[in-house]
């Protein structure tokens, strides 16, 4: 993607090799972290989301995007970069969730719902919320980093929806060859606030086309989907080898019982001729829904802290995993996105 317009604001910080600063692409205001020394440029955009779009490594974008520019992805928001999906990531089975033995109505005259192809609400109200505000842009000889916030219970169309008092903290950290995206939520109100979220980072690789690509799924429990793709309960094994072929493989699927290392991580991946990137969940991402459609030149490895309307799930029993922040408590959790051969 090429700038329109690229002009330094004031707040920079640069260390060594490192560098993190704020510019105008597109008339739109934007983040940029940097790495000199391995090639690699990170670009984010508070107003959209607070959307990574960019991860380049030797001038290669590791995120697929739907358009060239920002200036068309601000004008028509698509999926690409990197989405965050909250208070709920995926589907809801109903204009409806139970929390705490509560149940909980959506209200559609809002506005701020989007819906699926069955009419269901799916990701959330944040995907390109404007209500991000940096809090930090730093460098060091370490890495480089911005840091986002969004108080979620300052605004009442979200409260309205969800109504639990909290707040998010967004950092993307540039470290030698991987970006780590850090969240953290703080439940700000007097009950429990059961947590949802999820991520939904779109890949491509430059060397092969996509029927070319091999993924490894990290996850023994492949999760049965009704046809409106909300889970049934029931779970299989994963019926996929170690290393697969994409060709003639079509994904949206739901996959548990993640194969983690001695540190708690696990890691997903896709690889063409030289290229590869592998997306390293942290312990509490329990779930990964991977989409991959025919025809597309992405796939999406998804870090989710729980399966698809997990909310209503867990109320029937069907779902025991459910996390939750105590009142005045916080979640924090982390993915890593590690390209390699670019």
């Amino acid at each position: 993607m090429r700038p329109l317009i690229a002009l330094l604001f004031p707040l920079m910080s640069i260390a060594a090799d490192y560098s993190a600063q704020k510019a105008v692409v597109d008339g739109i205001e934007v983040v940029r972290l940097a790495h000199a020394a391995r090639n690699t440029e990170v670009a984010i955009v508070p107003s959209l989301g607070n959307l990574a779009y960019e991860f380049k490594v030797n001038g290669k974008n590791v995120l697929w995007l739907p358009y060239p520019t920002l200036a068309e992805l601000k004008a028509k928001p698509q999926f690409g970069g990197i989405p965050f999906l909250a208070p709920w990531a995926n589907r809801l089975s109903e204009d409806a969730f139970f929390a705490n033995g509560k149940k909980y109505r959506l209200n559609p005259d809002l506005g701020n719902l989007h819906r699926d192809q069955n009419q269901h609400p799916i990701h959330g109200l944040l995907t390109v919320s404007p209500d991000w505000t940096v809090t930090a842009v730093e460098a060091d000889s370490d890495s480089a980093r911005v840091t986002s916030r969004l108080e979620f219970w300052k605004h009442p169309e979200l409260m309205a929806q969800f109504p639990f008092a909290h707040s998010i903290e967004m950092t993307h950290v540039l470290l030698d060859d991987r970006l780590e995206v850090r969240t953290t939520i703080e439940n700000l109100s007097a009950d429990p606030m059961p947590v949802g979220i999820g991520y939904h980072p779109y890949f491509q690789l430059h060397d092969a086309p996509r029927d070319q690509w091999k993924v490894h799924l990290a996850a023994l429990d492949h999760l049965a989907l009704s046809k409106a793709l909300i889970p049934t309960g029931e779970r299989k094994p994963v019926e996929f080898p170690g290393l697969f072929p994409l060709a003639g493989v079509a994904l949206d699927d739901v996959f548990g019982g993640l194969v983690r290392d001695a540190s708690g991580s696990a890691t997903f991946s896709v690889e063409g001729a030289h290229e590869k990137i592998s997306v390293i969940y942290g312990p509490k991402y329990t779930v990964a829904v991977v989409y991959a459609p025919p025809g597309r030149q992405f796939i999406c490895f998804e870090p989710m802290s729980a399966i698809t309307d997990a909310f209503n799930l867990a109320h029937a029993g069907v779902y025991g995993e459910l996390q939750s922040i105590p009142p005045g408590g916080r979640w924090r959790e982390s993915f890593w996105i590690v390209p390699s051969g670019f």
